[in-house]
This record gives C-alpha cells, sequence and structure tokens, in this order.
C-alpha cells in the first residue's frame, strides 16, 4: 500500500509535483481515507496564487475527499475500514500535510467524517464536506447566527423566521440554504436568474437577481416585517458585504452578516459582520449536531442533496492543477472535482 501525493513546492509554485507520499497513520481520534474523489475549492487555488497560509514547503492542499475508509483510532466507533464516506480534511487548522485532500490517502479528525450512502457516487459525495462545516459555522455557533440546529426527516419547528443567504447557487450557498431549511427556517437567497429554479429546488422561497441595480431594495421591500435573523453572505467580497450591511441595517431583527471570507475594514454600521472559519465547529456542540446527528442520516434519506453537482474534470492526481485553475477561471452552480482510481 503507498501514497502519492500532487505537492506545492514553494510559494506560488506551478504546477502541481506528484511525487510519493508518507503514508498517514490515524491518531486515536482520526480517520485514514483512501480518496476516490476530490473536490476542488477557491482556497485551494488562493493559496497557490498568493503563497499564503502555507509556513513550509513542500505542501499539499485540498479539502474536500470522498472515499473509503483505510484505517481508523482506537477511540473512532461510527465509521470502520472499508465504509464509503465524505470527509472535510483539517489541515489547514493543524498544519499537517496528512491531513490535505491532494493524495490519495489523506487523515482527517473523525468529527469531519460521515458515512457515504452507496446510491451516492464519491463525485456526487465530495463537494459537501468543506460547505458542510463552513456553512454550519456560520449558521449555528452561538457567537454567528446562532440559529437552531438541522434536524433530520422534516422534524425541525417550522418557523416563519427568514435568513437571507447572498449567493445561493455557489458550494457554500447551496448548502447554507439546505442547512437553514433543515433548522426550520425560512430562505432568502441571490442568484443569477438561470439559477433561480436551482435554488428554488434547495428550498428557497425568496429569491432575487444579484445583478439588478435594485437587488438590496428588493430584499428590503421584500423582507420588511418579516422575522429576519440575519445574513450568511456566501460569496463575501467588498461589494457583496457593502450591500448586506446595507440590506441589516435597513431591516428590523438581527443586524448580523457571516462572511466566507475576512470582511473589509471599516464599514461603519451598527451591523456585526463576522468571517467564519469552518473548522471551529470540531471545539463546540455544532460539529455534532451537524456532522454526526445530521449529516449521515439526511444523505440516507435524500433530504441533504449533494449540491451543486459535480463538475468532473479527469482523473488523476496529475489532473489537480487543471482542476484549481478551472475553479478559478468560475462555474456556475457546479463544483469541479478530480476522481482517482
Amino acid at each position: 500500500m503507498s501514497n502519492r501525493a500532487a505537492y506545492i513546492t514553494a510559494a506560488k509554485a506551478r504546477p502541481f509535483a506528484v511525487q510519493d507520499a508518507p503514508l498517514p497513520e490515524p491518531g486515536s481520534n482520526e480517520v485514514v481515507v483512501r480518496s476516490y474523489a476530490a473536490a476542488i475549492n477557491p482556497v485551494d487555488w488562493k493559496i497557490q496564487d498568493y503563497g499564503v497560509f502555507i509556513e513550509n514547503y513542500p505542501a499539499i492542499l485540498g479539502t474536500d475527499a470522498a472515499g473509503t475508509v483505510h484505517a481508523v483510532g482506537s477511540s473512532v466507533t461510527h465509521v470502520k475500514p472499508g465504509d464509503r464516506v465524505i470527509a472535510h480534511l483539517d489541515g489547514l487548522a493543524n498544519k499537517q500535510n496528512t491531513n490535505n485532500g491532494f493524495q490519495l490517502f489523506p487523515k482527517t479528525a473523525s468529527i469531519y467524517v460521515a458515512k457515504l450512502p452507496d446510491n451516492i457516487s464519491f463525485a456526487e459525495g465530495s463537494v459537501l464536506p468543506l460547505a458542510i462545516s463552513t456553512a454550519a459555522a456560520g449558521l449555528f455557533q452561538k457567537d454567528y447566527l446562532s440559529l437552531p440546529h438541522p434536524q433530520v426527516g422534516g422534524k425541525a419547528t417550522q418557523s416563519d423566521e427568514i435568513v437571507l443567504v447572498w449567493g445561493g447557487s455557489s458550494s457554500v450557498g447551496s448548502t447554507v440554504i439546505q442547512l437553514a431549511r433543515a433548522a426550520g427556517l425560512q430562505v432568502a437567497t441571490t442568484a443569477s436568474a438561470h439559477n433561480h429554479d436551482y435554488v428554488k429546488a434547495l428550498g428557497a422561497s425568496h429569491v432575487f437577481d444579484h445583478t439588478s441595480s435594485s437587488v438590496v431594495d428588493d430584499i428590503v421591500s421584500a423582507l420588511k416585517g418579516k422575522k429576519f435573523v440575519g445574513i450568511y453572505d456566501a460569496i463575501s467580497t467588498e461589494d457583496t458585504v457593502k450591500k448586506n450591511v446595507d440590506i441589516a441595517s435597513k431591516l428590523d431583527g438581527k443586524k448580523f452578516v457571516a462572511t466566507v471570507l475576512p470582511p473589509p475594514e471599516g464599514l461603519n454600521s451598527d451591523v456585526t459582520v463576522k468571517g467564519v472559519f469552518a473548522l471551529t465547529i470540531a471545539g463546540n456542540e455544532v460539529g455534532k449536531a451537524v456532522w454526526s446527528d445530521f449529516v449521515p442520516e439526511a444523505l440516507k434519506d435524500g433530504s441533504l442533496k449533494t449540491k451543486p453537482e459535480p463538475l468532473v474534470i479527469g482523473k488523476g492526481l496529475e489532473k489537480l492543477q487543471e482542476g484549481c485553475d478551472k475553479n478559478k477561471a468560475g462555474v456556475s452552480a457546479k463544483k469541479v472535482v478530480i476522481e482517482f482510481d
């Protein structure tokens, strides 16, 4: 049994260098996965392009994997070798190459591993892990939107409270909509006109065209008088954050915007804006509530959909550079995935 990985050899180096890599050994609360699909996220090409986050080279990137369990630590009981799983890889937190996804055998903390039903392909499953953790961090942590935890099978108390999701057709936005609905919330979202049906199918009840010059006024008008509980900005450019701050300041309710990137400075508003870091959920009740209590059963009963759909652009570690470049160029309601034999 041998491992191979796609390394970034120095700051801003490209393309990735595919080389032999050590085969990880699981700690007591870790799982080693034999990966058969890895999804690409913007953080991957941004680290490569900008030379940020990485302190030591050569380094391995990647946060999303789907495959089979290769080995488990002594304290792991919810999965066993051979199980099909999805995994959010936690290398960005612990700085260990072994815990990143651009390799055949990554490992991660067991809290971020959930069983994948047989009827969902590895490519489909790989689109979810980072999005699940990122969505959960902003929606459910007490110092963010602090919403009720999601429930399987429609068991959540249905509320007339409404959350705004900016960028509902993005990877994170697609999962935010689903988790918010599973928590019983109503969802308003933005998307390009051609993705309105897509976000409605995920559960959004109000959809706005983010390209419209009147989008801020349209949202404020539609949500005025409703029980507004805050905003999740799944795009988080300076422009989107400013628009969301404007919206929140004009609505009654929770004046809070969760962002997936560090927010710009000098917003000067009564609205709180706070960036999320996905891996913080392992340190509180949210990690268990989402990854253990919700995700496995929601995947099994079909209420958590593997959206956006995977855009598989090839097989093999050698294709990861092309995948990062494709993600950087932009995709709509799709997530770039590389499969491994």
